[in-house]
Parts: C-alpha cells; sequence; structure tokens
C-alpha cells in the first residue's frame, strides 16, 4: 500500500476527529480516533479513491454493510476484513445529505416571492426539500413560537428551527417540482431509504426519523428527478415549468459540491431560468451582489444574489437582516 495515502487517510481523520466529530457524533468520534491509532484500518481506507475517502461517506458504507457499531476492536476487525468491499461501495457512493429541515430556512424566502411557484432543484438528491408546502414549522423567537401547518392540517414531519428577527412566513403554493442530481435517488426504494438514513450521523438525535418521514412525503407524491449536470441540464428541465407559475430554482448548499470551475456556469444558469434561492458560505463564490461575511458563523441566504439572512446550514437557525430590498423586482 502506497505509504502517502495511508498518512493523508490518517491527517484527514485526524482532523475530522479534532474539528467535525465532537460534539455531533460519539461513535463517528471514536472510529476516526482508531483510524489515526490502528495502522490496519488506516491501510483499509486507504485503498478508497482519495475522491471518496471523506469521513462522512467512509463511515456511512461501513455502516450499511454492516459493521459492528457496540465493540470498536470488533468494529477495526470488520474494516479489515472488508475493505475491499468498502472501497468498492465508497466508490458508487456520495454524501447526497437531503435534510428536509433546510425548507425552514427557504420558507422565509419563498414568502416573498408570489405564487404559485414552480420549484426547481439543484442537487436534489430524493427531493424531500421540494417539498415545503408539506411539511409543518415551528419558529422559536424568544419566547415566543410561530406555528405553521399544510392547509390540511398538522405534517408527520414538523420542523423546529430558532428565528431571529421575525420576517412575515407564509406557506407558499407549490404547483410543480422537480430536481436534478447526478445520481437522483428513489424515496421509495429500500437501498435509496436506507443509504439517506444512513447518512445521518450516530448520535443525531430525531433527525433520522424526520428523514424518514419526508422520504415517506416525497415517496406519495415523486416530484420529477433528471439525472444530469446542474448547469447543463437546468435550461430544458426549466422550460417544462408551466407558465403561468413562477419558477424558482434553488441551490441549498450544494454548490460547494459543484467544481469551482463549474460553479459561475451553474449560477448564470440560475438566473436565467427564474428566482434563484441559495445559501452558502459566504466566500465560496461570487454570486452576492455585495460583499458578504459570517457573522454567527452560518451560511449566507439569498434571493437573486441579494443576501437576506444568515442560517445554520441544515436549517437549525435563522438570523433574519432586516430592511431587505430582495423580493421586490
Amino acid at each position: 500500500m502506497d505509504q502517502d495515502a495511508v498518512t493523508a487517510v490518517i491527517e484527514r481523520f485526524e482532523r475530522f476527529a479534532r474539528d467535525e466529530a465532537p460534539g455531533r457524533s460519539a461513535v463517528y468520534e471514536a472510529w476516526a480516533r482508531r483510524v489515526i491509532d490502528d495502522p490496519a484500518v488506516a491501510t483499509a481506507f486507504a485503498g478508497i479513491a482519495e475522491t471518496r475517502r471523506q469521513p462522512p461517506l467512509v463511515f456511512a458504507v461501513v455502516r450499511v454493510l454492516g459493521a459492528p457499531m457496540g465493540d470498536l476492536d470488533a468494529w477495526a476487525s470488520w474494516v479489515v476484513s472488508h475493505a475491499e468491499a468498502i472501497a468498492e461501495e465508497c466508490g458508487r457512493r456520495s454524501v447526497q445529505t437531503n435534510e428536509p429541515l433546510r425548507c425552514a430556512a427557504l420558507l422565509p424566502v419563498l414568502s416573498l416571492i408570489e405564487g404559485p411557484i414552480a420549484l426547481l432543484e439543484v442537487g436534489a438528491s430524493a427531493g424531500l426539500c421540494l417539498f415545503p408546502d408539506r411539511y409543518s414549522y415551528r419558529y422559536r423567537s424568544g419566547a415566543d413560537t410561530l406555528a405553521l401547518d399544510p392547509l390540511d392540517g398538522v405534517s408527520p414531519v414538523v420542523l423546529d428551527s430558532a428565528l431571529h428577527g421575525m420576517p412575515e412566513v407564509r406557506m407558499p403554493q407549490v404547483v410543480w417540482r422537480a430536481g436534478i442530481d447526478l445520481n437522483p435517488l428513489d424515496a421509495g426504494r429500500a437501498d435509496d431509504r436506507a443509504w439517506l438514513t444512513g447518512l445521518v450521523w450516530p448520535g443525531e438525535e430525531g433527525r433520522r426519523e424526520r428523514i424518514a418521514g419526508a422520504l415517506d412525503i416525497a415517496a406519495a407524491d415523486p416530484p420529477l428527478l433528471v439525472t444530469g449536470d446542474g448547469a447543463d441540464a437546468l435550461p430544458a428541465l426549466a422550460a417544462r415549468a408551466p407558465r403561468d407559475a413562477t419558477l424558482v430554482v434553488t441551490t441549498p448548499g450544494v454548490l460547494a459540491h459543484v467544481p469551482r470551475t463549474r460553479r459561475a456556469a451553474l449560477i448564470s444558469a440560475a438566473r436565467a431560468a427564474g428566482r434563484w434561492i441559495t445559501f452558502d458560505a459566504p466566500g465560496l463564490h461570487d454570486g452576492w451582489t455585495r460583499p458578504v461575511e459570517s457573522v454567527r458563523g452560518g451560511f449566507s441566504l439569498a434571493l437573486d444574489g441579494d443576501v437576506i439572512a444568515e442560517v445554520d446550514p441544515l436549517g437549525a437557525w435563522v438570523a433574519w437582516h432586516p430592511g431587505s430590498e430582495a423580493g421586490r423586482r
């Protein structure tokens, strides 16, 4: 085995153990530390293609393949004996986090746009963020709670988020839903459901159940999902949207996974197609209408490039910027 590859694995999992796992998943932190300390485990992971060695992806794969969870020595032994299967499975998988809670960040911006709305998401995975009108919301603002439910009552999926500032929030009228992904997932397919729920880190309470509930909603009314590169596939798919609806293109957290050389093309295609909603790290691209920076350590949320809030990357909180001109187009 190439020693440079082993060293790269140890360095990557060391960063994960130090910066990413603590406070979020004790299991993943322990696994990452075992990779650092156990040359046999590090060597097993060095057989994975370099572009597929992200710790969350590797750990999700070993869980889906049946690695023991409770005993660290048993886990390490299992990894070493299943190294080829792990490398093969990592080669065909990618991190396709499909967190419906992100709709809690999208909803205040959708509330600025006149409906009916045709919703198109780039990087849609199984399309769980294409159903903002099918979820219930509980926005906490100090001692107050703003409750919003679909027209037919409380949803099986209730999204809880902290709201700093109190914009007008209302349920959108979504009449068409479509998505683009390099590898779209089917909410009704057992293997795809297992993969999406398996991407939830051990210790993230309630998240697996929230995703499972959202998968049920998507499976009951599947959105139109197409396979392709976002910038290339967007114009043709946008042309299929109903003419009497406002087309809204969303890229929630996906641009970080688009090669830098392709980001500008995707942003241009989204702007040309209709209204564009995104939230990303402030320095990720030049699609903002003015320079932005993070105050709370979150992502910038923007409509047509105009930043109107800072948000948690997964939607757990929204900090609204009062006085924004976004939406007045």
